[in-house]
Parts: C-alpha cells; structure tokens; sequence
C-alpha cells in the first residue's frame, strides 16, 4: 500500500508537461505556478482546519523550498522544454540528494542506492530523443529545482512532521502567497483565464498538487528521501507515456530501451526491500489521520 500510495506523486507529476500542452499554454508560467500552488492548498486547509505542523521559521524555509522556488522554476521549464528534456533533468534528485547528504550530513551514498539512482537515469537518459535542441533556460530552471526540491526533501525528513496532511497544506498555502509577488513583478497582473483552461486548471489543483504533494511528503516519511527520489523516476516515464498517447509524440528503439531500464530499477529496489520495514509506525498513523 505504502509503494502505491507513493507512486501517485510521479504520475501525477508526469502529467504537468501533457496538461500544460493541451489545456494551459496560453496561461503565463508564473501565474500557473500560483494557481497550481494557492488553491490547492486552501482546499486542503478547508478540509482539515489544522495548525502549522512546524515553527514558523521552518514552515516559511521548507515553503519557499519546496513550493515557492520550485514551482517557479518547474513551469519555466515546464513552458520551454519538452516533457522528456525536463524529465530527464528531473531525474537527476536521487544523485542530488546523495550528494547533499553527504556534504550536509557526513552520510555516504549506500553502494546500493546509487546503482539504483545511476541504472534509472541512464534510463531516464534514453527517453530523451537525441534530435530535441535544448533550452538553456529551461534547462537551468529545471537542474535548480530539483536541488531546491532535494533540500527540502532532507529537511521535511529531518524535522519530523507528524501532520503531513497539515504540512502538505501550509507549504501550498505560504508558498503560493510568496509566489505573487513574484508572478507580478514577471508576468504583471493576472490573466483572465479561459473556459478552454478550467480542465486543466482543475486537473493540476486537485490531483497532480493537492493528491500529489500529500502522497510525496507522506511517502518521505515512511519510505525515506532516497527511495522515494528512485521513484520518482516515474515522473519522466509518465510525461513520455501521455505525450505519446496525448500530444502525438512518437518513441523510437531506444526510448523503449530506457523505459525497461526505468522499470528495472523500480522490480530490483522493491525486490531488494522485501522482508525490511521501513515504515515508522507513527509516521503512518500521522500521515493517514
């Protein structure tokens, strides 16, 4: 249960790249990021009336990490890559965080976990078609995100939340109010949005950030950063699985190839886990109360 729970980030999240194709192209990446951001945490807020899980400082640095930065960065990307380019560049967390772990922690990588993280992004690498240019903005945006989203990861890990339903909620919220400022600054006042945008709007408030961002930080928790970081490696085989199916993207041989490699290393971590537990008892009984 705890493996399918945590899945649901990665696709949810490869979806981003589908839904910004076919439903909010129009709208500007920095006001998406706020409306992405903003009213799912409110929903979440609504539905639970919970206090700050953390102290203040704390809550304000992890939201600014882990929503605010990041979300800034991602529709940057998001808007100038391919889903496959920034998927690619995504899949780079694992081997982030295990070196940030080690250079904040002392912690070296486990000989096992970096076999897992370099077999998935060789995989991850593959997905990328070879004629695609690359934008360096893009591209820039995308690497700087995921070591924002890394350092977040290892301080939520660190900090021990016991509310992640809670946490979950006043990141989106706190770091939905620091993008405005930003998004007005770039991108001016607001755009009206379109009747065409509503299915996408809901799609990435409800599922991909409210579900996903619950079902990510609660999966820290109990399964740990480092295994949860190997799979997200789902996030890029999502993003080429519904550009395939929805925006007519096609894969050749070796993308195939990348995909077995991808699904490799997810059969040989669960396979490795059997028999460990590496659920905290109380973490579990926070993250589904």
């Amino acid at each position: 249960m705890h493996y399918l729970i945590a899945v649901l980030a990665p696709i949810f999240w490869g979806s981003t790249y589908s839904a910004v194709a076919l439903f909010l192209a129009d709208l500007s990446p920095y006001w998406m990021a706020v409306w992405r951001a903003l009213p799912a945490g409110l929903l979440m807020l609504l539905i639970s009336r919970r206090g700050l899980p953390l102290s203040v400082p704390r809550m304000l640095a992890v939201s600014f990490f882990n929503i605010a930065a990041f979300f800034l960065l991602l529709f940057v990307a998001a808007y100038r890559l391919p889903g496959a380019v920034a998927g690619t560049l995504g899949a780079t967390l694992p081997l982030v965080l295990m070196l940030l772990q080690w250079l904040t922690e002392g912690k070296r990588p486990q000989l096992k976990m970096l076999m897992l993280a370099l077999l998935g992004l060789a995989g991850v690498g593959l997905l990328l078609n070879p004629s695609t240019d690359i934008d360096w903005v893009g591209a820039g945006a995308m690497l700087a995100a995921t070591v924002f989203v890394a350092q977040s990861t290892l301080w939520m890990k660190r900090w021990e939340a016991k509310d992640i339903f809670g946490l979950t909620a006043w990141q989106l919220v706190i770091g939905g109010v620091m993008l405005i400022p930003f998004a007005w600054l770039l991108a001016g006042p607001p755009q009206a949005i379109s009747l065409q945008a509503v299915p996408g709007l809901i799609w990435v408030i409800v599922l991909n950030t409210a579900v996903g961002y619950w079902a990510y930080i609660r999966s820290i928790t109990v399964l740990g950063p480092n295994r949860q970081s190997i799979i997200m490696f789902l996030n890029p085989l999502t993003a080429v699985t519904l550009g395939v199916l929805w925006v007519n993207e096609t894969l050749q041989p070796m993308q195939w190839v990348g995909i077995g490699l991808i699904l490799a290393s997810l059969v040989w971590m669960k396979w490795s886990d059997r028999g460990a537990r590496p659920v905290v008892k109380q973490a579990v009984e926070a993250s589904v109360s």
